[in-house]
């Protein structure tokens, strides 16, 4: 399907058999920032776990990273997901493990074996998210915004060709939101491809990119007015 990273033609999106989503028509280059927009329950979340083959997509065609979502076989799942860095609203890290034991196991789960390897990677990804020197530490002993940049940062271990996130700052004070958005920015300045699915309408402003709204039942593009 072309140099899309993402596309999706004439899709239809279903969550437990009801359709959330139709006719969706998605395209995403290589580098673009996306901000997914729409009020709750109007099918961000659904859309974005078709993306990561959470969701099976049973009618329409879309490709992600080179995978054909409409035909994706089970076992091709994990490599599938190897290309994409998907953070998550709610952190989604194991609280009986220290971040280091958090980022060591993603990359033993995806084939890494050099312990040396691995620990030069996650010092690597926890330093490019200012999150140094803390690999020692447990979730419970960081902030909200110091978990959600771990949680980039294990997004970035197998160098994704997109990350996918989904409201990343909807659990963070505004100021916060405002440095986890800039550590989006700072990746997408580095040629990283971003879709994030968000409600913070301030974000939108701030941090301009390609916008496209999920509403009565479809998506479509907004195209912003340059201000003044």
């Amino acid at each position: 399907m072309g140099q899309s990273i993402v596309q999706l033609q004439n899709a239809f999106i279903f969550q437990n058999k009801e359709c959330i989503l139709k006719e969706v028509n998605i395209d995403v280059l290589p580098g673009e920032f996306v901000f997914l927009i729409g009020k709750t329950g109007t099918g961000k979340s659904s859309l974005i776990k078709t993306l990561y083959a959470d969701l099976p997509l049973q009618e329409g065609a879309g490709s992600i990273a080179d995978y054909d979502l409409s035909s994706i076989r089970q076992k091709d799942i994990p490599f599938l997901r190897r290309k994409l860095g998907v953070v998550f609203q709610d952190f989604k890290l194991l609280p009986d493990r220290s971040i280091f034991d958090n980022l060591q196991f993603v990359l033993k789960a995806t084939g890494w074996k050099g312990k040396s390897e691995i620990s030069t990677r996650v010092t690597e990804v926890l330093t490019e998210v200012g999150m140094n020197a803390i690999e020692h530490k447990y979730p419970f002993e960081l902030s909200g915004g110091e978990q959600q940049r771990v949680a980039i940062a294990r997004a970035l271990l197998n160098t994704p060709q997109i990350i996918i996130a989904d409201e990343p700052t909807g659990n963070l004070d505004p100021q916060t939101s405002l440095e986890i958005m800039e550590v989006f920015q700072k990746l997408h300045q580095q040629g990283m491809t971003v879709l994030m699915a968000t409600h913070d309408y301030n974000m939108i402003v701030k941090f301009p990119g390609k916008i496209l709204r999920c509403d009565e039942g479809t998506v479509y593009e907004v195209v912003q007015q340059k201000q003044a």
